[in-house]
């Protein structure tokens, strides 16, 4: 019986022993719980952050790809304003040489001009003085045959008015019916009424500076009408080339 009480006592030390141990490990379990609601709480923080994260890369990521398009379109269009300035530079160069190219064809129409005038000059000389010639040779006969008028020669004469010099292309003094007379007169390629005009007014300004009646005469190439209208009407002489008078 003496062992059987000690047997027993044995046990219940033990099982108190046991129970002690359940305890500690009934508490460390409650630890464990508390950590590990306090961990599950930790990580559904955790969760939200990331969640929150991840809607925020997204955010970032859509930006980032408007950003790319965006990016894409200013490279385009940075690429067109390119070629558009490139093809501006090539057109601006084309314009440069057809400026330098159309200036260089300005200098040479200036310089044909110029030769041109110069030729022109010359031909006018040429045939100014070719015409004057003529009409020294056939004007005197021409006035002898129509109008009785008979003078040696005419000659180019130079008159000084108050300081000015007047140019008379046929000048000979002469007589008709017995009455000395000045043939003046002035030769033209062409000639028109305001030219037989011209002539009768210079005439009239040289009046008191000859001798005798002055014979007004203008001989040219072509005679227009309204300068045989107009010889009519002041009495003046127009002969063509040709030996036609008015």
């Amino acid at each position: 019986m003496a062992r059987l009480a000690e047997a027993q006592a044995r046990t219940e030390e033990r099982v108190g022993r046991l129970e002690e141990r359940v305890g500690r490990l009934e508490e460390a379990m409650a630890r464990l719980a508390e950590a590990q609601a306090r961990t599950e709480e930790r990580v559904g923080r955790l969760e939200e952050r990331v969640g929150r994260l991840e809607e925020a890369m997204a955010r970032l990521s859509e930006a980032q790809a408007r950003a790319d398009e965006r990016m894409g379109r200013l490279e385009e269009a940075i690429a067109q304003l390119t070629e558009a300035q490139a093809r501006m530079e090539a057109r601006a160069e084309e314009l440069t040489q057809a400026y330098v190219h159309m200036q260089e064809v300005m200098r040479s129409l200036v310089q044909q001009v110029g030769q041109l005038s110069q030729q022109v000059g010359r031909l006018s000389e040429v045939v100014g003085f070719t015409l004057e010639d003529l009409a020294r040779e056939v004007t005197p006969a021409y006035l002898a045959h129509h109008y009785g008028i008979h003078v040696k020669e005419l000659e180019r004469r130079f008159f000084t008015i108050e300081g000015e010099e007047i140019e008379v292309d046929l000048y000979g003094e002469g007589w008709r019916d017995g009455e000395q007379v000045v043939v003046i007169g002035e030769v033209r390629s062409r000639i028109y009424g305001r030219d037989v005009e011209a002539v009768v007014r210079r005439v009239q300004e040289l009046r008191p500076y000859v001798v005798g009646a002055p014979v007004i005469v203008l001989f040219g190439f072509v005679i227009h009408p309204s300068a045989r209208e107009a010889a009519q009407r002041l009495g003046a002489i127009v002969i063509s080339s040709s030996g036609r008078g008015s």
